[in-house]
């Protein structure tokens, strides 16, 4: 069983914004995560949320086992992401 990926408004905006070689980097990542995610993220310390790692970029996530989803919450780059979680 595969998990579902979904996408918030402000990811997905943030998303778009990105150049398309980080964007395809995302998306392969993505792809893995929905065959297992926690193979692919790292659980933020102190909170409830995960980050995947793609290139310089990391992408936030919650990961909803008992429904098989993966939730996309943000995406940016390293230095700037994780003061936000």
């Amino acid at each position: 069983m595969t998990y579902e990926i979904r996408w918030t408004e402000h990811s997905a905006s943030k998303f778009e914004k990105l150049e398309k070689a980080t964007k395809e980097r995302i998306i392969e990542r993505l792809e893995s995560a929905a065959e297992n995610p926690f193979t692919v993220a790292k659980r933020l310390k102190g909170s409830a949320f995960y980050s995947i790692r793609a290139g310089e970029c990391r992408v936030i996530v919650s990961i909803e086992n008992k429904i098989m989803l993966v939730l996309v919450l943000d995406v940016g780059h390293q230095s700037k992401i994780y003061k936000k979680y």
